[in-house]
């Protein structure tokens, strides 16, 4: 008797889910519904956890580590939790909105990702071809081995060329410039490798500077996700914006998100903080055309500032938007009546793709502070694959990434859910570090009932 208890519980637990899944699938081009009232049931929830979550989201705007936030709690395709707190503007205390237009940086990458596996899908490359089936260029790189006494680097020969598997998991061995002391980041940097004004320019430049480590050998951030936007161009024949807007953009009904912000839409574009140790506060980056100066241009996310199109980190985004592409995501690829991707590729993007023994220690924001074995990494997501060995409170499978200006998200297949929090900043107060994903991850599972 027990057992066939058991048998209808479990019977009923998947029909229930299976019918979510096919609600989540039918949502309409307007969702989500956002502004108003909250939502009148929370569901799985409970509400004196998500009235936690944001208090501690709202805690973050008046203890001053943030001028503005929001965030977005979603389950079965149902708008749990949407949180606006603070302002988006400094000088003028507008309030952060449903249309507050966000930088995303490197929640770029997996949009990227979706980008090329489309392209894989129509069978333009496998993901064990060599990269130098597509860019020759790449056929003569070297790979740091060391420092000759002279200071000079000691370089050899790769043992052969990186997959396209290895460079959409960061295992290609290129470098990003954005931090190291090695000969190989600082030639990023010295060379302005993600200053180049052409895909061209840049693809050149990285095929100059040697490779930090052999193929396959570990992970490392890179501007592989760069390269990904390259061979989109190829293998497509278009630009990667003009890509982007016809075959993820423009059928997802992410009507604010591209390379930059159109002039009529620039006051929607949220102040970029920076922590001013003088004032003890996060102050504005100028964005005006008056103080624009080399250092401010690339934050500006204007048309005539843009030099190439950064598949790595050069979109910008707002939060019903990136909504659309988590939920298209958690739906196994598709929404509104739209496929973007099958179901088998969301479900090899989202499969650890790293050789044994290799783990990330980068969320796109931050380290990975958490103690426990390290993240996997799937093809352009980071992944927890054990969430109790990995010390999370997520989901087996929960897949995610952030952004260098703070913003987050993780999208959870167990629990049909996903989380995004828009904030738009760089630094930190001296001495600690606000953790907005790690503390909205607890909140949001200690809320969720069982």
């Amino acid at each position: 008797m027990l057992k066939s208890t058991s048998s209808l519980i479990a019977a009923a637990v998947l029909l229930a889910s299976c019918a979510a899944n096919e609600a989540a699938t039918a949502l309409p081009e307007t969702w989500p519904p956002l502004g108003g009232e909250q939502p009148a049931s929370t569901g799985a929830f409970d509400p004196a956890g998500l009235e936690a979550l944001s208090a501690a989201m709202q805690g973050y705007v008046d203890d001053g580590h943030v001028i503005g936030m929001q965030t977005l709690l979603v389950k079965d395709g149902k708008v749990i939790q949407h949180g606006s707190y603070g302002v988006m503007d400094v000088e003028t205390a507008a309030p952060v909105s449903d249309d507050t237009i966000y930088r995303i940086y490197s929640m770029t990458k997996p949009i990227t990702g979706v980008a090329l596996m489309q392209l894989h899908e129509e069978g333009k490359f496998e993901l064990d071809d060599p990269v130098t089936d597509y860019i020759p260029e790449f056929e003569t790189l070297k790979v740091l081995a060391g420092e000759n006494e002279d200071g000079s680097p000691k370089l050899v020969d790769m043992e052969r060329p990186p997959t396209m598997r290895e460079l959409m998991t960061h295992t290609a061995g290129f470098a990003y410039g954005l931090g190291g002391g090695d000969y190989v980041n600082q030639q990023y940097r010295e060379q302005g490798v993600l200053a180049s004004p052409d895909m061209q320019t840049f693809i050149d430049k990285v095929a100059a500077i040697p490779l930090l480590f052999q193929p396959g050998e570990r992970w490392y951030y890179s501007a592989a996700v760069d390269v990904q936007g390259y061979l989109v161009e190829k293998f497509s024949g278009m630009s990667f914006g003009d890509y982007l807007d016809a075959n993820v953009f423009d059928p997802l009904n992410m009507d604010d998100t591209g390379f930059y912000v159109p002039e009529e839409d620039y006051q929607r574009l949220a102040d970029l903080t920076v922590y001013n140790q003088e004032e003890g506060k996060f102050v504005p980056m100028p964005t005006s055309p008056e103080t624009q100066s080399p250092s401010t241009t690339p934050f500006l996310f204007r048309k005539d500032t843009i030099s190439f199109e950064s598949g790595g980190g050069g979109l910008v985004s707002t939060l019903d938007d990136y909504a659309r592409f988590s939920q298209m995501m958690l739906n196994k690829g598709e929404l509104s009546g739209k496929r973007i991707l099958e179901p088998e590729t969301v479900e090899l993007m989202t499969t650890n793709q790293l050789p044994e023994g290799v783990g990330i220690g980068f969320d796109g924001t931050n380290r990975n502070r958490e103690e426990g074995e390290r993240h996997k990494f799937g093809l352009d997501f980071g992944l927890i694959s054990d969430p109790e060995a990995m010390n999370s409170p997520a989901g087996t499978g929960t897949y995610y990434w952030g952004g260098a200006a703070g913003t987050w998200f993780w999208i959870d297949p167990e629990n049909n859910l996903f989380f995004i929090g828009m904030i738009q900043r760089f630094g930190a107060f001296p001495g600690e570090e606000a953790d907005f994903r790690g503390r909205s991850g607890e909140l949001v599972y200690e809320a969720l009932e069982e």
